[in-house]
């Protein structure tokens, strides 16, 4: 099967106060590290969507992905998320992972799960809901190319399946987030 990976990386990183995706964890990059696992879970292509300010874009290009520029990337999650379906369509994949790249402790296995039942959307469940990342079949991209604004995939996850993943209610918005990332016990180092 050919499933393709979508980061959502355009975001302004803005309780950060500075690009969340360049933030560096055990000697790579956030962004580096989603890509890395993403490939080690066998998704392909892997296609980044970044904001037009986005300095990290070309270490991007060089590791083999697809960068989008969303011109849009103001208007909230929905336009990014638009943008990679779009991208991802021209290589007629099965399916695809959204994923951002502030959740540390995502594992290539974790990926593969949510993949484990192509015809049907899967999220991740963390903190009482279900969110990304999330797969989704071919046949719901025309629902996600319809969705507005900043709440990203909320209601087609509402009722999907879901792999259970409390680690992932971590990610990283602050500098006190940054700080916890040194408690390797929680973590690991460069997981997969």
């Amino acid at each position: 099967m050919k499933i393709a990976a979508v980061i959502l990386a355009a975001g302004a990183s803005i309780r950060l106060g500075r690009p969340k995706q360049t933030v560096v964890v055990d000697g790579e990059t956030l962004i580096q590290r989603v890509v890395r696992v993403a490939k080690a879970a066998g998704l392909s292509p892997v296609i980044v969507v970044v904001s037009p300010e986005a300095e990290f874009a070309a270490g991007m290009l060089e590791c083999g992905c697809m960068v989008v520029v969303n011109e849009s990337a103001t208007e909230g999650i929905a336009s990014s998320i638009r943008h990679g379906i779009k991208a991802a369509q021209t290589f007629n994949p099965e399916g695809v992972v959204l994923l951002a790249c502030d959740q540390p402790a995502l594992t290539a296995n974790h990926l593969l799960a949510l993949c484990a039942q192509p015809q049907s959307v899967c999220g991740s469940r963390y903190a009482g809901k279900v969110g990304i990342p999330a797969y989704f079949p071919a046949s719901v991209f025309d629902e996600l190319l319809q969705i507005k604004g900043d709440t990203g995939a909320r209601d087609l996850l509402r009722n999907a399946l879901s792999v259970s993943a409390e680690n992932l209610s971590f990610d990283i918005d602050t500098e006190e987030d940054i700080a916890r990332l040194t408690d390797k016990t929680k973590f690991g180092s460069r997981q997969t």
